[in-house]
């Protein structure tokens, strides 16, 4: 394996991290807001603020794998 292909595994893993973390988050919501629909609007609010910062760190990681 070459240099270009390990940046690749690890862009790969990346945005596999990425996708299992925010599809977790969103699982969590929807079972939250199913036990408590009252609170829908904060469980949204938090769960849009942790997709973010999850979608940041996968971005950064991202970068970091294709520069290396």
């Amino acid at each position: 394996m070459t240099i270009p292909s390990f940046a690749a595994i690890g862009a790969g893993l990346a945005i596999i991290g990425a996708g299992l973390g925010i599809g977790k988050i969103g699982s969590s919501a929807c079972e939250s807001i199913a036990r408590q629909p009252d609170v829908a609007n904060r469980i949204q609010t938090a769960m849009i603020i942790a997709a973010a910062l999850i979608e940041g760190a996968a971005f950064f990681a991202l970068i970091v794998a294709l520069i290396a």
